[in-house]
């Protein structure tokens, strides 16, 4: 089953696609869960219809009750079948909502998938917070190699990207955990982001105008 949408005098197929997020505090609004926020995203940049719906978790929906035991959003929908684990949902979005139609967002440069990894995959304790930030920084500043241009006379010593593997947002980017933890350690541990990471906060004030374009959407 699909969805035939007007779209510019000409009907579009598209995929029916519901993503499913978990609600904040009043049961009803969007929550802060990166993984929610990361997969909202994935959809935004690929350019597909889709709608959302937020559970609360303290009373889960009748027409989720029939769900395996154990799952909990995010979670997808795609043509009424159920997708869930986030990496295997963006595996599976990447592969089916492809070019020329949709917008291809694996990175160029592989490296940029672990770039900001270490930031992503625990709380980033204050302790060694610094140190990972560090290595984002150091990833971040270095031109890439596509940003080389041999034949010319400036010397550009620092990259101008906006985001992590050039300056179009890829899935290596759709971690919003990193302003959660930006936020988290300012209000819990009086941490703030040393000015002379220029990488990591031009990084982050490039993310931070994507959200908002997106929540303006």
């Amino acid at each position: 089953m699909a969805l035939s949408i007007l779209l510019n005098g000409l009907y579009r197929t598209e995929p029916l696609i519901e993503l499913f997020m978990k609600a904040g505090s009043d049961g009803e609004m969007t929550g802060n869960c990166p993984l929610s926020q990361r997969l909202f995203m994935t959809l935004w940049l690929k350019g597909v219809v889709f709608s959302v719906t937020t559970v609360d978790l303290k009373r889960k929906p009748a027409d989720l009750q029939n769900l395996p035991l154990g799952t909990y959003p995010p979670f997808i929908t795609f043509n009424n079948e159920v997708k869930t684990d986030v990496n295997k949902i963006e595996e599976f979005l990447e592969y089916v909502l492809c070019p020329p139609k949709y917008l291809e967002l694996s990175p160029k440069h592989a490296e940029s998938n672990i770039a900001g990894m270490d930031v992503f995959a625990n709380e980033a304790v204050v302790k060694s917070l610094l140190k990972i930030l560090q290595k984002l920084n150091e990833y971040l500043n270095p031109l890439l190699s596509d940003e080389i241009d041999k034949n010319s006379m400036e010397d550009i010593k620092f990259s101008l990207r906006k985001f992590l593997a050039g300056n179009e947002m890829t899935l290596a980017d759709l971690l919003p955990k990193l302003h959660i933890v930006k936020v988290v350690a300012k209000k819990y541990h009086s941490f703030d982001i040393p000015k002379r990471m220029t990488g990591v906060w031009s990084y982050l004030a490039n993310d931070e105008k994507a959200y908002s374009d997106v929540s303006k959407n």
